[in-house]
């Protein structure tokens, strides 16, 4: 129990590390930028809330903050914001005036250095590698849901989905190229399946469900109820397990069950069922070489309906994209994302984005992984890039929302003031603010969705056709 606890701590404290990381580096791209400038800076903070720590050094204010979240810079010489931001720092001299490309160059700067950051942890991955489990990076149909819309259309396990509603896939989980995002992002009545079926090329036409969730949990999206093929091979042996007693080892592949050819998991428990749960022989191929192996199945786990063996299913690689190609894919997935957003016919909505709590969930789950630290500096690409496009949208209190002002004002020749700027900028506030809070609701509502994990015969991806839950985080 106690490990247990200081376990969950210490993944606790990597999220906070990482996440903070990224928005004070944010930050700070602003902090040397408006000192390259000669802008004046009331106050470089890490952290909100009540400063246990502030000190002045020179004519700057630095300080961290009781809440650990981010970081900010105060710089009044840009854009108004004491409405929004608290009071200025008292003056005995008015401020002077700066340029807007002095104005352009400071708010620009902090978009800068997140993408920079993104091009560094993207050379870092494609260094050290990124974890990818073998069924994520295929499109052959592993299990097709009795009674479903694919079912009723004529979909099998075993058919390789070429296309789905008119787009190339070459996955089945994700929001780019993605055979459950091209599902999700389909607008007609029936969706076209391009797949190959005995080297035959054919299109079939399914239909789609909508789960009915009730209001405080996101709205379902279109699914057709199908999974990916996941061959049975061993990720991970758990200790103390069947697995372990018989000899199972990490990067092994069951090829047979007494003797008869097992191709994915459905295969591996079918046959096991047939036997009554009684030991069993696995062929095993390992380094090139069959093995043959005595496994004794034990009871099910409480909540599930196979026999348990005691393994992660799905053996990891790891792929070496390079950082282009990392950078690349990031600002496709979020182009994606806003596409769906704004499309009138799509279904997903502002509520399938994910807000700060989404995203920190996403970051602990991703550091409760044995690979972790490679997961979660991939993730932190995507998430660098995405922190930069979201301020760089031309809302006043937003990055993009400064270089807006300053390209108005260099147009009119004078600055933009009075009390139309200060109703402008806290709209936006309002409206950002009440973006975030809005999607913050449905991040903590998944905390208590009470959705179970899916059994091992139906394969992990039925449940998994929802919109990308990684959403712009504001600072």
């Amino acid at each position: 129990m106690f490990s247990q606890i200081t376990h969950t701590i210490l993944i606790a404290i990597e999220v906070l590390l990482i996440f903070n990381l990224l928005i004070v580096v944010h930050e700070l791209g602003h902090f040397l930028a408006a000192r390259w400038r000669g802008l004046v800076i009331d106050e470089f903070g890490v952290w909100f809330g009540k400063p246990i720590w502030r000190k002045k050094f020179g004519d700057v204010w630095y300080s961290i903050g009781s809440i650990p979240a981010g970081g900010f810079v105060k710089l009044p010489q840009l854009a108004p914001m004491d409405a929004i931001e608290g009071e200025s720092e008292v003056r005995t001299s008015p401020l002077l005036p700066i340029t807007p490309l002095d104005k352009i160059i400071v708010a620009l700067a902090g978009p800068v250095f997140s993408f920079l950051l993104a091009v560094v942890m993207a050379t870092i991955v494609w260094g050290v590698g990124k974890p990818v489990h073998e069924f994520e990076v295929t499109t052959v149909i592993g299990y097709v849901k009795p009674n479903g819309p694919a079912d009723k259309a004529g979909l099998k396990p075993g058919d390789r989905i070429l296309e789905v509603d008119g787009k190339p896939v070459d996955r089945f989980i994700g929001p780019l190229h993605a055979v459950t995002w091209r599902v999700v992002r389909s607008e007609g009545e029936t969706i076209p399946f391009k797949i190959e079926r005995d080297g035959k090329v054919i299109t079939i036409e399914s239909g789609w469900e909508r789960e009915e969730n009730p209001k405080w949990k996101r709205k379902g999206l279109r699914k057709v109820y199908i999974a990916q093929r996941i061959t049975p091979s061993i990720g991970k042996v758990e200790p103390g397990s069947p697995a372990e007693a018989a000899g199972l080892e990490e990067g092994d592949l069951i090829t047979a069950v007494n003797e008869t050819p097992v191709v994915d998991l459905s295969e591996f428990f079918n046959a096991i069922e047939k036997t009554g749960a009684a030991p069993i022989t696995a062929t095993v191929e390992r380094n090139g070489k069959d093995e043959r192996l005595k496994l004794t199945p034990a009871p099910p786990l409480e909540g599930s309906k196979t026999p348990h063996i005691g393994v992660a299913w799905g053996r990891m690689m790891l792929i070496h994209p390079d950082p282009i190609t990392q950078v690349a894919d990031a600002v496709a997935t979020i182009r994606n994302m806003l596409d769906a957003l704004l499309s009138p016919k799509s279904d997903v909505k502002a509520q399938h984005f994910s807000g700060p709590v989404g995203i920190l969930r996403t970051y602990y789950n991703l550091f409760a992984d044995e690979q972790g630290w490679r997961l979660a500096l991939a993730f932190s690409v995507f998430f660098n890039v995405n922190l930069a496009l979201f301020n760089l949208l031309p809302f006043p209190i937003l990055d993009g929302g400064h270089i807006t002002l300053a390209i108005f004002e260099a147009v009119r020749r004078r600055p933009i003031q009075g009390a139309m700027l200060e109703y402008v900028q806290t709209a936006c506030a309002i409206a950002v603010m009440s973006f975030i809070a809005y999607v913050t609701f449905f991040d903590v509502s998944d905390f208590f969705s009470g959705k179970k994990e899916i059994g091992a015969k139906k394969a992990p991806a039925d449940s998994a056709e929802q919109a990308p839950a990684s959403a712009p985080a504001g600072k």
